[in-house]
Formats: structure tokens, C-alpha cells, sequence
């Protein structure tokens, strides 16, 4: 049954900014840096990479400002895909999100959490992975039975979360490691500087993803959409400050070398600082915090899926609401079952994190590409729809992002492996499934249904 329920103005600004910041700041900060580090030559490009990962997030911000101001809609992207390049293409959206993105992010949260339990508790060679499937399989199952977390509990785990941030950046500045980790002889330079920078601008803007989310709460503000600019422009300011100071506190303790073998650089810190307890407090609390972003993105990714069943007949199985635990059961099944398989796949790898980010980095790209596209197309086809808030220095400004985001999808192809291929082989095959089963798949729409909610 369409759901015509309109989303009411609720949020104030100050929501909107903490819930963006909310969503960006998650467990990736707690992982992201090692892999940085290994891919920098030095402290100097090491930090220049994070401020830049700035920068590029706030010129997508204005870009997603103009789009969000102009056509608010619960459906985010979804919408602005659809409403400029038509259901084709966003049918195309929605399968990358059910069997790259999402599932993607999923795997990728897991192994985080999976490397953080692995300090407290080593289950042997795999143990990260043995960690992560059984999470991910258990907060399916609680996502399944219709027990979510309590927004109470959502707001201590956000807030241990923050506490860990600080704890982490307050030790990096004032304490004194009194012993160091053992490290390998350090390699001998790359030769080319380039493409090592790419690599690792691909992770540190990984670790700045979610601020488009806010796409999604625009026809909610309290103020109008046209305000979504500050939201948008003062979270990511917030966010770059925090993340240039807690790598900076990661550098004054254990210095470029030793984060860049680490796989839980928060653990190894705490560790040459504070010793045992400080490893068990920033273990419990980066753990905590991953399950925290990884129930979230169970739950959202979820809603992608249903909402393609009930847009898309040939997928009505997964458009069921289950009314009794209030839940899209098959969807979260099929949803929990590929992240499953993506953590079996990268188990096998040279590490399941990095094979994650892989996966999914060339598909994600693509689509933030084509949202800035959007932008372009609808200036030019809808040139009369209000825009509160228009993006300065058009064209260049989307442009900008355009070749950016351009430049990105090169060099997730170009830089990265196996998971990569694996990821876009999946998304030709949801292009192919479009152009086979086309007349069957959207024959039965439901009418009303635009899939306007959040995916």
C-alpha cells in the first residue's frame, strides 16, 4: 500500500547539524588513518590529504545544497537521479545500493568492529572476520525480530563515541607514550608520489562519506530547505576540524611508521600511553560505536530494498512489511545474507577492510558523479522550479565536483583490486537484469509510489 505520509518540518538547524556530523562520524576515523599513513609519504601530505578530503566534501555540499533546496524530497538522491535522468536509471541506484553500497558499508563496519574485538580477544587468524560475520548476522536477526535500539541508547552510544574522540585527542596532545610499537624496516619510497596520494585521498574521503545523507532530511527543517547550505557547510567544517585534530594526536604518539602498520591505530595508541586500561576503554568504546553506525546502516539499507519491492513488482518479495515485529523481514535477510558473503570474500584477501572500500568505492563514485550531473541537467530542463539557495560561481562549482568525483572513480579502478572489478561486475549485471526483464519489472507499479523514502 503507497504511503502518501508527507514529512513534517521538525528539525531545527542545530538537529540537522548534529545528526549530519552524527552520521559521518562514525567508526572509520578509528581505522581509515592507518591505511592513509601507509600511503603518504609524510606528515606534511599525510594531514594535507584529510584537509583536502575537506574541501572536496564542501564543494559536494553546495552542490547537494542546491539540489536539496530546490527539490526537497525524503528520497534523497534517489529523487534527484530520478528526477533527472528518469526510473531506468534509478532503478540502476537502487540495485548498486542493495548489492555494493549498502551491503558494502555493511561488511566494511563489521570488519572495523571485528579488528577492535580482535584487541580485546583474538579468535586466531581470521578473527576479524569471524567477529564480523556474527555481528553482522546478530543485529540482522535483532533488525529481523523488530527490536531496535532505543533512541536513548542511540544517544549514550553517540555520545561514547564522542567521548572516545576526545579521550583519543586530549592523550595525543598531553601524554607522553612511554613505549613504542614494533615496526618492520621502513620501505624504500614510491617512485611516484601520484598515485599513492590518490589511494589515499579514495580512503580519507571513505571516511568523510555520509554528509550526503542530509539530502534526505531536507523537507524536514523547521526553517525551510533553503537553509540546508549552513547544515550542510557547518557539519563538514566541524567534521574536517575533528578529523585533522585527532590525526594529528595519532601522529604526536606513534609518528607516520608505526600508524601505518597498525590495524587499530585508537588501541595502539592507547597502548603506548595509557597501558592496558587504555586499550580496554578505547576498544570497548570504538566497538561500541561500530555496532552503533553498523545497526543504522542495517536498518536504513533495509528500507532501500523495500522500497524497491514496492516500486518494482518483479521484487514484490521484498516490499513486505512484516506488522507485527515492524519490520521489511526479507528485505533485511537479503540484505544481511550478501553482507555475509562480502565478509567471506574478504576474508580471503589481503584484508577485508581495505577489499570493502574496494568493493565499493568505484560504484559509490559513479553515483555521487551523476548526482553532480544532475545538477547541471536540471538547470537546463527545469529552469523555472524555485532554487532558494543556488550553487556560487556556476558552472564551475559543479564542475569542480564533477571532475573530482571523475578523478575519484578513476582511481578507485585504477588503484585498487579484485574487489573493485567485483563491484562494477555487479553493477553491469544489475544494467543487464534492467534491459532483459524490463516490461516485468515495472508492470505493476504501485501508483502514488515514487520510492520517496529514505534509502
Amino acid at each position: 500500500m503507497a504511503d502518501n505520509n508527507i514529512p513534517k518540518p521538525v528539525l531545527r538547524l542545530i538537529d540537522a547539524v548534529v545528526l549530519v556530523i552524527g552520521i559521518v562520524i562514525g567508526a572509520g576515523i578509528f581505522r581509515t588513518p592507518s591505511v592513509v599513513a601507509a600511503n603518504t609519504p609524510g606528515r606534511f601530505w599525510f594531514l594535507s590529504v584529510w584537509v583536502m578530503g575537506g574541501l572536496i566534501s564542501f564543494i559536494g555540499a553546495l552542490c547537494y545544497s542546491e539540489l536539496s533546496s530546490a527539490f526537497p524530497s525524503a528520497g534523497g538522491d534517489y529523487h534527484f537521479l530520478k528526477t533527472a535522468f528518469g526510473k531506468g536509471f534509478s532503478f540502476l541506484f537502487v540495485w548498486a545500493r542493495i548489492a555494493v553500497i549498502q551491503t558494502g558499508s555493511i561488511a566494511l563496519l563489521a570488519y572495523i568492529a571485528g579488528d577492535y574485538m580482535s584487541q580485546l580477544l583474538s579468535l586466531g587468524e581470521y578473527s576479524a572476520s569471524f567477529y564480523a560475520i556474527w555481528v553482522v548476522i546478530a543485529l540482522t536477526l535483532i533488525n529481523v525480530l523488530g527490536i531496535q535500539f532505543g533512541t536513548g541508547l542511540q544517544k549514550l552510544l553517540t555520545a561514547l563515541q564522542f567521548a572516545g574522540i576526545l579521550i583519543i585527542i586530549a592523550v595525543g596532545f598531553f601524554v607522553e607514550p612511554h613505549t613504542s610499537l614494533a615496526v618492520p624496516q621502513e620501505p624504500a619510497p614510491s617512485s611516484s608520489l601520484f598515485p599513492t596520494l590518490s589511494l589515499a585521498l579514495i580512503f580519507v574521503l571513505l571516511t568523510f562519506g555520509g554528509w550526503n545523507e542530509a539530502a534526505y532530511i531536507s523537507s524536514e527543517l523547521k526553517s525551510g530547505s533553503k537553509n540546508m547550505v549552513f547544515v550542510l557547510v557547518v557539519s563538514i567544517l566541524i567534521i574536517t576540524l575533528v578529523y585533522v585534530l585527532i590525526n594529528m594526536a595519532f601522529l604526536n604518539v606513534l609518528g607516520l611508521r608505526e600508524m601505518a602498520v597498525s590495524d587499530a591505530v585508537g588501541v595502539d595508541m592507547m597502548r603506548v600511553t595509557l597501558g592496558k586500561k587504555g586499550v580496554v576503554l578505547i576498544g570497548t568504546l570504538v566497538s561500541l560505536s561500530a555496532l552503533t553506525s553498523l545497526n543504522t546502516t542495517i536498518f536504513t539499507g533495509a528500507r532501500s530494498s523495500y522500497a524497491l519491492g514496492r516500486d518494482f513488482s518483479l521484487f514484490a518479495p521484498l516490499g513486505r512489511w512484516n506488522g507485527k515485529r515492524s519490520a521489511p523481514v526479507n528485505a533485511l535477510l537479503l540484505q544481511g545474507g550478501i553482507a555475509a558473503l562480502l565478509i567471506i570474500f574478504g576474508a580471503f584477501t589481503r584484508s577485508g577492510f581495505e577489499a570493502m572500500v574496494e568493493f565499493t568505492a568505484p560504484v559509490f563514485w559513479f553515483f555521487f558523479l551523476c548526482t553532480g550531473i544532475s545538477l547541471i541537467v536540471l538547470r537546463i530542463t527545469m529552469p523555472d522550479v524555485p532554487r532558494p539557495f543556488k550553487v556560487p560561481l556556476y558552472p564551475v562549482t559543479p564542475v569542480l565536483f564533477i571532475l573530482f568525483c571523475a578523478y575519484l572513480l578513476y582511481s578507485s579502478l585504477s588503484h585498487t583490486g579484485k574487489g573493485a572489478l567485483s563491484g562494477v561486475s555487479l553493477l553491469i549485471v544489475g544494467l543487464l537484469f534492467y534491459l532483459i526483464f524490463k516490461n516485468n519489472i515495472s508492470a505493476k507499479e504501485r501508483k502514488g509510489n515514487d520510492m520517496d523514502t529514505p534509502a
